[in-house]
């Protein structure tokens, strides 16, 4: 016996501040989480599984139309045809408050009530599914103690959507410990809520297959889900299935020997193709090229930061025009110190440097300075012109989401400002 394990889904799901970026592949960002759940709901057909969990967050909060519905409505159907039926709870984004529409999913599909935990018995496989949806959002109860004691003799698998401990970078929804859930007894945990995959073997398996989809930067690496094999009521095999179609990635250069901006930016080119040839061929590339490293060539490259960028973007287009996006290039180098004796006052200038440089880096977390800063943004953005919007999209991005890339904006000023004083924090472009 076999089934499919997968987590948040995140259908249609917004991605916020690519208009910054002219050349973003717009098109392939919007439709990559509906392409990901066609190609895991192939996986599952051609695999002939017996039964898929889907545990939590379908949806991205308040789905804006019905198409998002009837996509996942379609899927479903598929699935009926196969004769393979699924077993579905809501998670933190599609608990029912959150849903503003409704649709009636076809009868192979079950969903795990809000009130308590409840029982779904496959008796011909002699499985018990045991699960509890989210009522609302921000459910921050263990919902543990509400489910069943596991079935006898059968293979007992828990859904739960869980930040689960360990997780801090998630919100703590539905709290509760890798103690409790060994307690429970049952063979196989199917978590979601946590967009990394991790998988715990032993009497009792705990996993998160993780998002099927990176959306950003920060869920670069392989995404999919979770392929589950049993026998004789107990887990013999978990295999992880890739079934993204865009594939974010971080990328370091190093640059300390480099003496300027060209010897730099040709350091990137053999990593970037190096990174294409290690990528299966029916997949796209978000990249972000981190340059680091103690380097002469630090305050160039502070100073021509765009320059950089599209020299880097030309490597790109040049290994593969249609696969390879370059998301972002940020400036992390060093300055070579200075040679020579040390001048008077020179420990004093360099603290205040110091001092001046944590400000700017600690600056994003001070909500009033935040307050203030976009207040004058848009004091500055509403006087412009609208060409001047037409011709400069990313200002246009940045008039509509002032808190997009508010980081990114400091992190930018400060380096620029550094680089003048011969120090230099990072800087993105």
């Amino acid at each position: 016996m076999k089934f499919i394990h997968a987590a948040d889904l995140h259908l249609d799901s917004p991605l916020r501040g690519l208009a910054a970026y002219p050349d973003a592949p717009a098109e392939r960002l919007r439709t990559a989480t509906r392409e990901a759940f066609e190609r895991l709901v192939s996986r599952s057909i051609a695999e002939a599984v017996d039964f898929m969990v889907i545990a939590g967050d379908v949806y991205d909060g308040d789905w804006k139309d019905f198409n998002t519905g009837l996509f996942f409505v379609r899927q479903m159907g598929l699935l009926r045809q196969a004769g393979i039926p699924v077993y579905l709870l809501h998670g933190n984004h599609d608990a029912e408050s959150e849903m503003t529409r409704s649709l009636m999913l076809p009868d192979n599909v079950h969903v795990f009530p809000s009130r308590k935990a409840e029982t779904f018995r496959i008796e011909s496989l002699q499985v018990a599914l045991h699960g509890r949806s989210f009522r609302t959002a921000a459910t921050i109860d263990n919902l543990l103690p509400s489910y069943p004691p596991p079935v006898p003799g059968w293979l007992n698998i828990g859904v739960l959507h869980t930040a689960l401990e360990g997780h801090a970078e998630h919100a703590r929804y539905a709290p509760c410990s890798l103690a409790e859930l060994r307690a429970r007894a049952y063979q196989y945990w199917a978590l979601g809520h946590v967009h990394e995959p991790w998988i715990e073997r032993g009497e009792v398996t705990i996993a998160y297959p993780g998002n099927l989809q990176g959306r950003h930067i920060r869920e670069a690496g392989a995404r999919g889900a979770l392929l589950v094999s049993a026998e004789d009521g107990a887990i013999t095999a978990v295999e992880r299935l890739e079934v993204d179609v865009l594939r974010w990635h971080s990328l370091t250069i190093d640059v300390e020997d480099a003496t300027d901006l060209r010897a730099a930016a040709s350091r990137a080119g053999r990593p970037l193709e190096a990174l294409m040839l290690a990528t299966p061929a029916d997949l796209h590339l978000a990249i972000r090229v981190i340059f680091s490293g103690r380097s002469s060539a630090h305050v160039e490259l502070i100073g021509h930061a765009q320059q950089l960028r599209q020299e880097v973007i030309a490597q790109a287009l040049a290994i593969d025009p249609e696969r390879i996006w370059i998301e972002q290039v940020r400036i992390e180098t060093e300055p070579v110190p200075l040679s020579g004796p040390s001048q008077p006052g020179d420990d004093d200038r360099l603290a205040t440097l110091g001092e001046l440089e944590r400000l700017a880096r600690t600056a994003v977390d001070d909500p009033e300075f935040i307050r203030s800063l976009q207040a004058d943004w848009q004091g500055f953005l509403e006087r412009l012109p609208h060409e001047v919007l037409q011709a400069a999209p990313e200002l246009a991005a940045l008039r509509q989401d002032l808190a997009a890339g508010v980081q990114d904006r400091i992190d930018t000023a400060a380096a620029l400002l550094m680089a003048r004083t011969g120090r230099g924090p990072r800087v993105a472009c």
